[in-house]
């Protein structure tokens, strides 16, 4: 455990292992090298089959939230229809760094062919990639934090989220007005570019005021507890932006708990179920759904192409959408289904 905590703190500090790849610390919204999750069949041929007995390693934040949940479907329905092992661990809660690099680390031990990385935060899963890569392992780091030196990454364009609520914000309240921000956790990337792309988009229109941007670290108990501080501050709000559902879905409790259901507005992120089931009763106004069963499906055929040889970009996008009661029955679909709406968008 102090070998960990030591591997951390360097990371958090700074200090790569010489066996750390010479590349440029990433920005997975911006990377040039990269390409739509669309074009892998166009831009690689068909996939391949791969050899007997392939084994991916997949460790993600926590199972406690149907996200990371919905994601390990997505390896799993995939490495089925290929024949294909896939062993998906999760640490305790999304607090537990320490444990999550354990897995990681351990996972490296057993000579997986590949692995999914979800980190905690964009380092403490550092020491593992370094390891990983001098073993020639290939890793993809699946949203959202992001490891700096990771050669792969798999996910939606996190600033993005943002704008997209932002967006609406615009649309439904022309006249402008105050609105609030409810963040995930410090010093993740996603949480870091989702904030940005809600704050630069509603700062550029120039009729709005955000009173409040506050971390809630993934919590849905912080966020109604935050929420329900900022709208005694501010009973004229307008609406939320919450950096995931359990916390946008913390704040619709706080909302209701002071009469404000259809007055104040509340968009989170992720697209999870219970997300899907607050819109259709009318509670949560919307969700940016980034896909988590589509996402893992996506993630495992890169990483079994990378097994097979393809030269993947170093970002795949995948998809995203904003979901509300006028379009929720369009996406509420799976399967190939799910795959044409998205396409059609």
């Amino acid at each position: 455990m102090k070998y960990l905590a030591t591997c951390v703190f360097a990371a958090v500090l700074g200090v790569s292992a010489a066996s750390a790849q010479e590349l440029a610390p990433l920005n997975s919204d911006t990377e040039a090298d990269r390409m739509d999750w669309s074009q892998l069949e166009a831009r690689f041929g068909a996939f391949k089959a791969p050899k007997e007995r392939t084994r991916v390693g997949g460790v993600s934040k926590t199972l406690a939230n149907e996200y990371w949940r919905s994601l390990g479907e997505g390896y799993k329905a995939f490495a089925d229809r290929h024949g294909v092992e896939v062993v998906y661990q999760a640490a305790q809660d999304e607090g537990d760094q320490l444990g999550q690099l354990a897995m990681a680390e351990n996972l490296i031990t057993q000579g997986y062919d590949a692995l999914l990385f979800s980190p905690q935060t964009d380092v403490n899963l550092q020491p593992a990639l370094e390891v990983a890569t001098d073993k020639g392992i290939p890793v993809i780091n699946v949203n959202d934090a992001v490891i700096p030196q990771v050669a792969h990454y798999v996910g939606n364009v996190q600033k993005d989220n943002g704008v997209r609520a932002a967006n609406w914000m615009i649309k439904a309240y022309p006249e402008g007005g105050k609105l609030a921000i409810i963040e995930g956790q410090a010093g993740v990337f996603a949480a870091g570019q989702r904030t940005a792309g809600f704050t630069e988009t509603i700062e550029a229109n120039g009729k709005f005021e955000i009173v409040a941007s506050v971390p809630a670290n993934w919590s849905r108990e912080l966020a109604y507890n935050a929420a329900a501080t900022i709208m005694q501050q501010h009973p004229d709000l307008k609406g939320f932006y919450a950096n995931n559902d359990g916390m946008a879905l913390g704040v619709v409790e706080a909302v209701k708990s002071v009469d404000q259901l259809g007055k104040v507005a509340v968009i989170g992120t992720d697209g999870i179920s219970d997300a899907y089931a607050s819109i259709r009763a009318g509670e949560l106004t919307g969700t940016i759904d980034s896909f988590p069963v589509l996402t893992g499906e996506i993630a495992m055929e890169v990483a079994l192409r990378l097994v097979n040889g393809d030269d993947i970009p170093r970002v795949v996008a995948t998809p995203q959408a904003l979901i509300t009661s006028d379009n929720i029955d369009v996406f509420a679909s799976t399967g190939e289904a799910l795959r044409k709406a998205i396409l059609s968008q």
